[in-house]
């Protein structure tokens, strides 16, 4: 009103800062890389070491915590994490966005599944990566419920489409096999992220309400998940930078290349759902983490790694 009463008006719309701060310059995307293989190597550590010690059934949730953020501060310079860890074991991992506490931790049982999704703040950028884990062996529904996940995360991360086309046409690749089976995730597919900045960041998002343009240099997640309420819940992230793509057509089109540098658990893929296409999209990736990580990390470690990203055939 001040405005108006003193002559002046007032044009509602976009914010333009928050669209240039999306979409990434070279040395952006070039410390977001260095960031990731950094991670990479703290997180390879840490599953190794969750590997060795959660069959024993004396790994807590708040351990688990304190513990990946132990390998991360080793790595490196750690600023600090990017948001609270959300560290659910069982029916914990059901609740999407849960809070450990000293009156709600609880050990990681055999048998359970373990949802870790966890974030840094480097120097030279920002993490955010979600795996879901299995101490001992998994049931045949999770591993179909993981499958069934994984499969939309590699659609979404597969996908090639033209300039123009938003987040919300993009966030059905990601159901579509959950959709199949009746099953669905209640919140976005993909958010935006900051380097070194907020690990939240608009104001493109891969969601039903995702109607920015994705642009080459934005940086997203890729995070399809299924929660059974009372027993378990299943995440799987990347993130992941729009680029150009050439398929060849006569328009101009994008895809994603996938920063994040983790293996999946190869205990809850479950083959036979897989198509020859998608076990090579996990095979490309497997490989890929091996390459820029297991120089890095100490043999131990390395030799646990050529097992984890061996081919899945």
């Amino acid at each position: 009103q001040a405005i108006e009463q003193a002559g002046g008006s007032v044009s509602k719309g976009a914010d333009p800062i928050a669209l240039l701060k999306a979409v990434k310059n070279a040395a952006e995307i070039e410390g977001m890389r260095a960031a990731h293989l950094r991670d990479g190597v703290a997180l390879a550590r840490f599953l190794h070491w969750f590997d060795e010690v959660a069959p024993t059934g004396t790994v807590s949730e708040i351990r688990a915590v304190e513990a990946l953020e132990t390998f991360r501060r080793r790595i490196g310079p750690l600023n600090d994490v990017s948001f609270p860890t959300i560290s659910g074991a069982g029916p914990n991992g059901a609740i999407v966005h849960y809070r450990v506490t000293r009156e709600t931790n609880r050990l990681i049982n055999n048998g359970e599944l373990f949802l870790l999704d966890s974030g840094a703040q480097y120097p030279d950028g920002t993490t955010d990566v979600t795996r879901t884990l299995v101490a001992g062996e998994p049931t045949a529904e999770m591993r179909r419920h993981f499958t069934l996940v994984l499969k939309g995360h590699i659609a979404l991360a597969r996908a090639v489409f033209p300039v123009g086309v938003s987040g919300a046409q993009l966030d059905p690749l990601a159901r579509q096999f959950l959709w199949a089976h009746g099953l669905d995730f209640d919140h976005g597919t993909g958010h935006g992220v900051g380097a070194g900045l907020s690990v939240h960041e608009g104001p493109a998002r891969i969601s039903r309400l995702g109607h920015v343009p994705l642009k080459a240099g934005m940086i997203l997640s890729n995070e399809p998940g299924y929660y059974k309420t009372g027993a378990y819940g299943i995440r799987i992230e990347n993130l992941v930078v729009v680029e150009p793509r050439t398929p060849g057509g006569d328009r101009p089109s994008l895809g994603f290349g996938t920063l994040t540098l983790v293996p999946y658990d190869r205990r809850l893929i479950e083959t036979a759902l897989l198509t020859p296409e998608e076990s090579a999209f996990i095979d490309d990736y497997h490989r890929a983490v091996l390459d820029a990580v297991g120089s890095a990390v100490e043999p131990d470690v390395r030799a646990w790694l050529e097992i984890q990203t061996s081919p899945l055939t």
